[in-house]
């Protein structure tokens, strides 16, 4: 039996079945060549160029870092125009340019006679199953007659735009959300900077000023820890920028660990682990705090260690997100000196080379406690920031054919 062409959710005065179209047919689609560097400028150096990862920035008019240069063989597209990642990490992104910019061959560009935002509605929904189709296991490109290929269904032009101003009301919403949800980050970053440099300091129960601050080696304050896994647990752990200490298979959704883990050390709440290794916001290695598990195991490679008496492991969980530590370590680490890509440093340089500057414990406490709430709200919109985008998710499921 023929399935009919008919939407799951629908606005009551819109009927009929939808047509099938290629979107190659009803759509003009090019991609351009890589711009090449000159004593001149592309179109007078006016141009920007408009890169495979800043196609979110064309869509939102913030700065493009490159320009077109003169011999090139870059398109140029205009605003509205929709834009449409090909390559690399960003393959299936999809963004409706505000900009005029030009593009390589790594973006195709897509002008169709349909309602645009319609269309920009639909790539964007079938991401997942566009990359899942074409991509297998996540290797690959996409190209521009693969994604001309791609069938399209659609109402009448009344009813596209419509749905298209359904939607456009649904999106501003969240970029409203995202955008609050990045001030308070912004927020919480400038006032860690000035709490840790002491330009803002709390008062006790009376309101008078907390003691000055002391100077202390990290050793002082935290003691390493290198208890081995003799119990055998099978929590490997790992560390993630953005996420702490967390599962290594479900950060991984594999297990790169050794087979036998009783050589692992083993880390109960509260403890800290330091990786030695660059990652996204922390130049020389982040330090993180066990907080999601009882207990996990950590390969040899991380430093870690527990705090002594007198001192908040909050507190200091928030001292060392705010990369206080970078400093410290760039003074004990060998430049230029990387072993598998770790920085090199010695156990005791780090404990007792690394200095920090501690507040009185009731002052350690009070910090940590509105630093906490401040992550509580951030977290809190960030759940509702999911939740709307989940929304509109299941809304295009049942809104498009």
């Amino acid at each position: 039996m023929t399935q009919r062409l008919i939407p799951k959710l629908r606005f009551p005065e819109f009927s009929g079945e939808w047509e099938v179209k290629k979107l190659g047919d009803i759509s003009k689609v090019f991609s351009g060549g890589t711009p090449i560097s000159s004593n001149k400028s592309y179109y007078s150096g006016k141009i920007p160029f408009i890169k495979s990862g800043e196609i979110s920035a064309a869509q939102t008019e913030q700065n493009i870092s490159g320009i077109a240069l003169k011999a090139s063989s870059a398109k140029i597209v205009e605003s509205g125009d929709i834009l449409y990642a090909l390559y690399g990490a960003t393959s299936g992104q999809v963004a409706i340019s505000r900009i005029k910019g030009a593009i390589n061959q790594a973006v195709l560009c897509i002008r169709p006679d349909a309602e645009r935002y319609f269309i920009y509605s639909k790539l964007s929904g079938d991401k997942d199953k566009i990359l899942g189709t074409y991509l297998q296991g996540g290797q690959g490109n996409l190209s521009g007659e693969i994604i001309k290929q791609l069938q399209i269904f659609l109402p009448s032009i009344e009813e596209q735009g419509k749905i298209a101003g359904f939607l456009t009301v649904i999106d501003n919403r969240i970029a409203e959300m995202d955008k609050k949800v990045e001030l308070l980050r912004l927020y919480k970053k400038g006032v860690m900077q000035k709490i840790f440099s002491q330009k803002l300091r709390f008062k006790d129960e009376n309101d008078q000023n907390y003691p000055t601050w002391q100077e202390k080696n990290l050793g002082e304050s935290f003691s390493r820890l290198t208890r081995k896994n003799i119990e055998n647990n099978t929590n490997v752990l790992t560390i993630s920028a953005q996420q702490g200490l967390i599962n290594q298979e479900d950060f991984f959704n594999k297990s790169v660990a050794a087979k036998n883990l009783r050589g692992y050390y083993i880390l109960e709440k509260g403890d800290f682990a330091y990786n030695k290794s660059y990652s996204k916001g922390y130049p020389v290695g982040a330090i993180k705090m066990l907080k999601n598990y009882d207990k996990g195991v950590v390969s040899t490679l991380y430093i870690c260690f527990r705090t002594k008496h007198a001192v908040s492991k909050q507190f200091f969980e928030h001292y060392f997100n705010a990369g206080l530590l970078n400093h410290e370590i760039k003074k004990i680490a060998q430049e230029g000196a990387r072993n598998h890509g770790l920085l090199n440093m010695s156990i005791t340089d780090f404990f007792q080379g690394i200095t920090i500057h501690i507040p009185d414990s009731s002052e350690q406490q009070k910090i940590a406690d509105f630093l906490t709430s401040l992550d509580n709200k951030i977290t809190a919109e960030e759940r509702k920031l999911e939740s709307a985008r989940q929304f509109k998710k299941a809304l295009l499921q049942q809104m498009f054919v």
